[in-house]
């Protein structure tokens, strides 16, 4: 029987108030997000990726960008276009004429935080270069492979106003993705603030004067905090039944996967811990139901035809399944 404690304070205390400082200056930098930057913040601490959906100029790549120099991080962007090959994203090998030897030249995924930016606007050929560093942190280069860092994060963009000239990522990729995130407009007096304060020059638009919040040690070591909360039987039980449900359900022609519901429980840890607890609880798994499940699932034709979206009936699903007590 695992013992339960109330909350993580009483062991890691100051991880978790540098994990809270960072969140808290991860909020005043990127404004009108408060949610999606928590919830990207438990995707990296759970150490999976993330699709960002959102119209252009809503912030996605400062989002990126922020949290790479708040972990200490490095960070590259990759603009992916129809004519990107696999070896511009893993690299590649060149011959040196001076010492007549192979040199192996790294390409942008080597990298803490890599932002593929547009990813749907390139081949699947291309998009297929991700998927060995994303599922096994390695990457192979002309029959060589090389470790990633410990700390690799992939965050993929996409534009959903635009559908000529892009190739939708294919369900297994998706599949790959822990979250998808939907990034919409802020409020009114939110998006006042952003303009505002560029205007104001107190927050530069592509700034790099920020400074880290904790090193990459130290994120290891919450991740690996992370690991030792509770997730109880009925909390499994009930991460199931959701993830089931969607196979069962007449509105869904596809189901989600065994993967969809480790990334429930992965996520539900993470979510606990940044609010100070060391186990999960039934609220945890119904914040990040959704954005786990988003992507994974596809509704029937009759049900696209009405315009039933699939958050709508992730929602009624969720609500479905009763809650353990």
């Amino acid at each position: 029987m695992v013992e339960k404690i109330g909350t993580v304070k009483e062991r890691g205390g100051r991880r978790v108030n540098q994990i809270t400082s960072l969140l808290s200056s991860y909020e005043e930098k990127i404004l009108g997000q408060s949610t999606n930057l928590k919830l990207l913040l438990a995707a990296v601490l759970s150490g999976g990726h993330v699709l960002l959906e959102g119209v252009p100029g809503t912030g996605k790549t400062q989002m990126v960008r922020t949290l790479a120099t708040l972990i200490g991080g490095t960070f590259n962007r990759i603009q992916f276009t129809p004519d990107l090959l696999p070896s511009d994203i893993t690299g590649s090998k060149i011959f040196n004429m001076k010492d007549s030897t192979f040199e192996t030249i790294q390409g942008p995924i080597f990298t803490n935080i890599l932002l593929a930016d547009e990813i749907n606007r390139t081949p699947a050929k291309t998009q297929a270069a991700l998927l060995e560093a994303m599922e096994e942190k390695q990457v192979t280069i002309q029959g060589e492979t090389y470790k990633l860092d410990d700390v690799f994060f992939v965050v993929a963009t996409q534009n959903p106003i635009e559908f000529e000239g892009t190739y939708p990522l294919p369900e297994a990729q998706q599949d790959r993705f822990l979250f998808k995130l939907d990034i919409e407009f802020p409020t009114f007096e939110e998006e006042q603030n952003v303009l505002k304060q560029v205007l104001e020059n107190t927050m530069a638009v592509g700034s790099n004067d920020e400074e880290a919040v904790v090193d990459l040690d130290t994120f290891l070591e919450i991740r690996n905090d992370i690991e030792a909360v509770n997730v109880s039987d009925d909390i499994l039980n009930y991460t199931m039944s959701i993830v089931r449900k969607t196979r069962e359900n007449e509105s869904i022609r596809y189901g989600a996967s065994t993967r969809a519901a480790i990334s429930i429980g992965k996520a539900a840890k993470s979510w606990a811990y940044l609010d100070g607890r060391d186990y999960v609880t039934p609220d945890d798994i119904k914040v990040v139901a959704k954005p786990a499940l988003r992507h994974r699932i596809q509704l029937s034709p009759h049900m696209e035809l009405e315009g039933a979206t699939v958050d709508q009936i992730i929602n009624e699903l969720v609500g479905a399944v009763p809650v353990p007590r």
